[in-house]
């Protein structure tokens, strides 16, 4: 609270002091607080002392109480008085900036709006303030998805900040602006600002923590453009410059010296939830190549660092790490053969989502497309459809778009008999003519959805041209999953073609690779391939051995399949619709085929 006040008498020295000292008292006597600070009005204050007065008790009924509807009324007044006073501007804009905040809360958007541009208008000579109320708007939009509009207002705090003299925040706007261009698909202008941004982060010398959040704050903008268009070998140096970035941000001391242009007052993220941001976009990256035990290494420290922080930190990011983390190693357990522990976790984000209904909103879309994975490693293909439905009714994402879609046509290609359905998809994802989105991984995933249905349909020489583009794709970008995947297609072709040789120059790499991964039904379908192309070469060993992997592998599946079933979470995959169940019934059995693994 302040305490260079301009009324120095005794009474309100006194009266400040003690509802500090209540505020700070372990625990907080909030009550005690408020009525120390509400019998300042009784001594008729002059008019700076009121509206500094109504600004402290608006902030601690805001921080610490649910006494809103009083917060917000002490808060207008603080803001109405402290207008008609000269050079009061820390009083001014932090009522503006929390009333703002609080009609956020309320949604009351369309009263935080005039008054935030209201006290920017006001505030061009006071360059902390301005720069702030000019983000703090710009992130209003960006919640509301008005993405341009953000932009808009970014570009004008990164001109001020160039005005006024501060390098430091001016890259900040700009590299948030670079964000949201990146949000919006805006690739022409991204790319232009990004070689700005990097040339004004290496030129600017100031405090050496600032530097180096710009740069991680820079690459991580690489890194996920990157990532968003499937090219995970081109990654690679920028990831590696990522994480020594952070090396180098970990052992460097926060110095208190605070910086002398005002504008400069900001940072993008505490040191402690950058660590969390680049072992995201690790495992981001590596779950993408197919490392997917480097993906559990990184996601358990990542895990382990969010339990900490979020026992001294409720910031919302924190959830958000933790939902996308949790949303990349559910995928990875799916691959791994571990779609017990896969369920469990697609609770734990409802659960984390039950808590945030933000975070319920931006990643409902992501949680039906994992049941839907999850239903087709169970054979649930009835539910898988009705999930992936869901998905696409819930998104307006691209990627995710495409991702979904080229799901849904393996499963109507399992399925057999929803042609019409299948080829409508097929269509929307051709991957030779006008694909939808700019991503390399997916467009390799489109040719091989082709291949498969070609291959079910018998058309050999088809299947063989598009798992052969497949192959060329994912081995340019070190795509290994798609590569087993369709090394082990192609295999299963020629051994069909009764061309074992070249069957058998397909699998041996499949099941290498997919042991490498590890990914268990790559390993289940390559081990009875060469159960079968062994015992046609006569080689009884290597053909009893196969028989012996694939015995083994067919019972981990099995055993995992039926503990997932059992558990009470799987009627999950009945909702479809609505906010997630709270709790689940529990199951007598596993109600799902298990055809598929036997």
């Amino acid at each position: 609270m302040a305490s260079n006040v301009e009324a120095p008498e005794s009474w309100y020295l006194a009266l400040l002091g003690f509802a500090e000292h209540f505020r700070t008292s372990s625990p907080p006597k909030i009550r005690l607080c408020v009525h120390c600070l509400q019998a300042v009005f009784q001594f008729k204050p002059p008019q700076r002392v009121e509206a500094r007065t109504h600004l402290q008790l608006g902030s601690v009924l805001y921080h610490h109480t649910k006494n809103s509807e009083l917060a917000r009324s002490h808060l207008e007044k603080a803001w109405f008085i402290s207008q008609q006073i000269p050079q009061f501007e820390d009083v001014k804009f932090e009522a503006a900036s929390l009333l703002s905040e609080l009609y956020c809360q309320q949604n009351l958007v369309d009263s935080a709006k005039p008054l935030l541009r209201k006290a920017i208008q006001i505030s061009q000579q006071t360059p902390y303030w301005h720069c702030r109320l000019l983000f703090q708007l710009a992130q209003l939009h960006t919640l509301e998805k008005d993405l341009v509009s953000a932009c808009d207002l970014l570009g004008v705090g990164a001109e001020y900040a160039r005005v006024v003299g501060s390098e430091y925040t001016r890259a900040l706007f700009l590299l948030s602006k670079g964000m949201l261009l990146l949000m919006e698909r805006k690739l022409g202008e991204v790319h232009p600002l990004l070689t700005l941004c990097g040339t004004i982060v290496e030129n600017w010398q100031g405090n050496p923590i600032q530097k180096e959040s710009l740069r991680v704050f820079f690459l991580v903008l690489q890194v996920t453009h990157y990532l968003d268009a499937g090219q995970v070998k081109s990654v690679k140096p920028c990831l590696k410059q990522l994480q020594q970035c952070i090396q180098t941000i970990s052992t460097l001391h926060d110095d208190e010296i605070l910086p002398s242009n005002p504008a400069d007052l900001f940072h993008w993220l505490p040191k402690e939830h950058m660590c969390v941001l680049v072992y995201l976009v690790t495992v981001m990256h590596s779950m993408q190549a197919g490392y997917l035990e480097k993906a559990q290494k990184y996601t358990d420290k990542a895990l382990m660092q969010l339990e900490k922080l979020k026992m001294l930190d409720s910031s919302p990011i924190l959830s958000t790490f933790q939902v996308i983390l949790l949303e990349h190693i559910i995928m990875c357990r799916l691959v791994t053969g571990h779609k017990a522990t896969a369920l469990q976790e697609i609770s734990q984000v409802c659960q984390l989502c039950q808590q945030s209904p933000r975070l319920f909103t931006n990643h409902a879309a992501q949680l039906h497309t994992l049941l839907g994975l999850y239903c087709i490693s169970v054979n649930c293909m009835d539910n898988a459809e009705a999930q992936f439905t869901a998905a696409l009714r819930l998104t307006t994402h691209q990627e995710l778009w495409a991702f979904i879609v080229t799901n849904l046509a393996s499963v109507y290609i399992r399925e057999g008999n929803r042609h019409q359905e299948l080829y409508s998809l097929l269509e929307r994802i051709n991957p030779d003519h006008n694909f939808p989105v700019s991503s390399h991984c997916l467009r390799a995933a489109a040719f091989y959805v082709r291949g498969l249905l070609s291959f079910f349909q018998g058309r050999y020489n088809e299947a063989k041209r598009f798992l052969r583009e497949t192959l060329k794709m994912s081995n340019a970008e070190d795509l290994n999953r798609l590569t087993a995947c369709s090394l082990v297609l192609l295999g299963h072709i020629f051994y069909v073609l009764g061309n074992h040789r070249e069957s058998n120059n397909m699998v041996v790499p499949a099941m290498q690779l997919a042991s490498k991964i590890p990914d268990m039904s790559v390993q289940l379908w390559s081990s009875a391939l060469l159960k079968d192309l062994n015992k046609a070469l006569g080689n009884t060993i290597d053909a009893h051995e196969a028989a012996q992997m694939h015995q083994n592998f067919s019972q981990q599946l099995l055993q995992d399949h039926i503990a997932a079933c059992s558990l009470p979470e799987h009627n999950l995959i009945s909702w479809t619709d609505g906010p997630p169940p709270e709790q689940f019934q529990a199951q007598n059995g596993p109600t799902s085929s298990l055809a598929s693994l036997l």
